[in-house]
């Protein structure tokens, strides 16, 4: 069954100017970029984009501008319901739904509390669907922050049967386990896509339907090259595969800000600013401008080796 959500699917971060304020000029390029490197579709309004850190009218105002930005290209999904409480979270879904997003994305752990069962998140997955439009495209997200709550087979087979959601992004970051996971969901319209860089080869081979981690806000275009081309050249692929993996360590150097730093350096926007990330990243995290430095010059030669196949 094909499916509508599948892909290359960058989690969007935003770019701030210095003084706290949303930079959309920055953010109008980089959505360009995104599109001009291979996605397939954005998530906007995620962790990655601080959605944490954001007001109810900052996430629907950059669900809004990117759903303008792109003008149909690629679909856009967006999540943001960060509350607590139900009611709220209502709130927040209807109003992201309004923003006309291709995909409204629950927040699983927003679901079921840590020592809550699947009734629990049944109950309230019920609760939250009755207060949206039926005809409203859905996703779902297993969100690390606050803290991961991981589906159960049950779920995914309830959620994938049910026909409203099209897409999961998953975070298992286990293969066997995501394996499990696409055989659950066939035949149906649920696309599993892989959010963890490490099996981000293995699981496109496995038959998953796309790629959702943070390193595409790196090298989108190589995981695209992967999905598209990797199988037809399997010693490139692996090397490339080892290359991204690598890479994605850096993950932990202060991430969504890294990236920031990556983007000032192509010149997509010029301030690194964070409200996730407060402090000076190359402080804290020695050498990271060099390790900036291998990600960036190891992209481009996979790149001139990829361009040289023809």
């Amino acid at each position: 069954m094909p499916h509508a959500m599948q892909g290359i699917f960058p989690v969007v971060i935003t770019p701030f100017h210095a003084d706290d304020r949303i930079d959309w000029d920055g953010y109008a390029r980089l959505i360009e970029w995104y599109i001009d490197n291979g996605s397939h579709g954005l998530f906007a309004v995620c962790q990655s984009s601080e959605m944490l850190f954001l007001t109810l009218e900052e996430r629907c105002a950059l669900a809004r501008f990117t759903m303008e930005r792109v003008a149909g290209r690629v679909p856009v999904v967006a999540s943001g319901h960060i509350s607590d409480g139900v009611e709220d979270q209502k709130a927040e879904l209807r109003a992201m739904a309004e923003t006309g997003v291709d995909a409204v994305v629950l927040v699983t752990n927003r679901l079921a509390g840590r020592d809550e069962d699947s009734s629990t998140f049944r109950a309230r997955m019920d609760d939250l669907l009755a207060a949206l439009p039926t005809d409203t495209a859905l996703g779902l997200y297993e969100c690390p922050a606050p803290y991961r709550r991981l589906l159960t087979d049950d779920e995914v087979r309830f959620c994938a049967e049910s026909g409203r959601f099209a897409f999961l992004k998953d975070v298992t970051c286990d293969l066997e386990h995501l394996k499990r996971r696409l055989a659950l969901v066939a035949g149906t319209p649920l696309a599993i896509n892989n959010a963890n860089a490490a099996i981000a080869w293995p699981a496109i081979q496995a038959g998953g339907h796309g790629f959702s981690g943070v390193m595409n806000n790196f090298h989108p275009d190589l995981y695209r090259w992967l999905m598209d081309h990797g199988r037809a050249h399997p010693d490139l692929a692996a090397e490339l595969d080892t290359f991204l993996v690598l890479s994605a360590m850096s993950e932990g150097m202060g991430y969504p800000k890294l990236a920031k730093h990556f983007h000032r350096r192509i010149g997509t926007f010029a301030d690194v600013h964070s409200r996730t990330i407060p402090y000076d990243i190359a402080e804290r995290h020695w050498a990271v401008e060099v390790v900036l430095d291998h990600i960036i010059e190891g992209a481009d030669r996979f790149r001139a080796r990829i361009a040289a196949l023809g």
